[in-house]
């Protein structure tokens, strides 16, 4: 390894023993078992609770010692490469990931618990499920289901009415002098109106490039509608291009009445509404003369266990304790985490959220994100020279072809 892989390796390991915490049980003649979990800071109280608990649970067959880690999900990808044989035993990252790390070797084979998997999430052709499988085979389990996004809005200002439609709430936030927030600049949430129309961009079989179909101009409805759909939207005095931090900050101040986010801001948003929060799914849309329901990415983060754990069996029980209803009800109580367990997600006290009520109605209309790097660059230029209103009046059919030509290009190579 050379001195720069090892430095970052050093450091990331550095980075992740910011709270250690060891669960040992005292049981005498007992084998010890070891585990180490990587998990973001926030969910430290709950996975503490479980480990405590799982230790007592199994406290006649061995003496455990987990140790707790923080590793942030984004950033879970890049730790586990750079050194996949010293990964935790059980590290928590974004379905986006899976793809890569199965890549380098770093996922276990968790298909033994298929049935189990199944089971809480609610079928093998669930969101959740597939997010988690290759070819019907299962490197990880579902933890979180939360990872998707809809509308907030200030009551006081909309009726139920007003935010089923797009084209309602700019109106409505024009007239009162406030905007409707949403990023343009994300192919994460721009994909909400191609995908709306009914055109598809995702991964191809051979897991490194993508297909898409963005600039068709033979569907029912063409690429260059949905382009120019955009654009009125964007040249609308009720629109604003925001990501979701800097929407928070404009509901915060009165500007944004509504918004798309996810449930992660559900707080801060409800702080910001107060008495009018509420939250639905996306509104229709208008292109082509038609009303198009708003599409949206289903995200979920993941459990996966380490290729190189030498205690699989045991990391594979402790993700079951994780993921069962009870402890993922824990979780949305500490965290406000939409549970990927279908049995708390359907529990009343997850479905009086309504930013969890929000995701579950959306979730109709919304696909498991699965595309390679290649898609994010492309859609920010594309989004942003939307976002931009198109100031130097570019050809629509043109930005379209370059767009989709450069998702579906090959991965550069070194």
């Amino acid at each position: 390894m050379n001195l720069k892989k090892l430095s970052k390796v050093i450091a990331a390991a550095t980075a992740m023993a910011l709270i250690p915490l060891s669960f040992c049980g005292c049981t005498k003649k007992l084998p010890d078992i070891k585990l180490s979990v990587w998990t973001p800071i926030e969910n430290r109280e709950v996975f503490e609770a479980v480990a405590q608990k799982f230790s007592e649970k199994y406290a006649d067959e061995a003496n455990f010692i987990i140790t707790i880690s923080e590793e942030k999900e984004v950033s879970c990808k890049e730790t586990v490469m750079s050194s996949p044989e010293n990964a935790a035993d059980l590290f928590i990252f974004a379905d986006d990931q899976l793809d890569d790390l199965l890549g380098c070797g770093a996922l276990y084979d968790v298909s033994a618990d298929a049935d189990y998997i199944n089971g809480y999430c609610g079928g093998a052709e669930s969101g959740a499920a597939l997010s988690a499988a290759r070819n019907g085979t299962y490197y990880a389990y579902p933890f979180t289901a939360g990872n998707g996004y809809f509308l907030y809005y200030n009551s006081f200002y909309f009726s139920d009415r007003d935010v089923a439609d797009l084209d309602s709430i700019l109106d409505i936030c024009e007239k009162n002098g406030k905007h409707f927030a949403m990023d343009f600049g994300s192919g994460w949430y721009i994909y909400s109106f191609f995908k709306g129309a009914g055109l598809n961009v995702g991964l191809n079989p051979d897991g490194v490039t993508n297909y898409c179909d963005w600039n068709s101009t033979d569907a029912p409805v063409k690429g260059i509608d949905v382009a120019e759909a955009m654009l009125k939207i964007a040249c609308h005095p009720g629109f604003s291009s925001l990501d979701s931090d800097n929407f928070v900050e404009a509901a915060k101040s009165g500007d944004a009445i509504a918004g798309v986010s996810g449930a992660w801001n559900a707080e801060k948003i409800a702080d910001a509404y107060g008495d009018g929060y509420a939250a639905v799914k996306l509104p229709t849309y208008t292109a082509a003369g038609q009303k198009l329901q708003m599409a949206s990415f289903a995200g979920y983060k993941l459990i996966g266990i380490s290729a190189y754990s030498e205690n699989v069996e045991w990391a594979m029980k402790l993700a079951n304790e994780l993921t069962n209803e009870e402890n993922q009800l824990e979780l949305f109580r500490v965290r406000g985490e939409c549970p990927a367990n279908v049995k708390a997600a359907e529990s009343d006290i997850v479905m009086s959220s309504p930013a969890v009520k929000a995701f579950s109605e959306q979730s109709k209309y919304a696909y498991t994100q699965l595309v390679a790097d290649q898609y994010w660059n492309p859609t920010y230029i594309f989004g942003t020279t939307i976002a931009g209103q198109n100031a130097d009046n570019r050809d629509l059919q043109e930005l379209l072809d370059t767009m989709t030509e450069q998702i579906t290009a090959a991965p550069k190579t070194e």
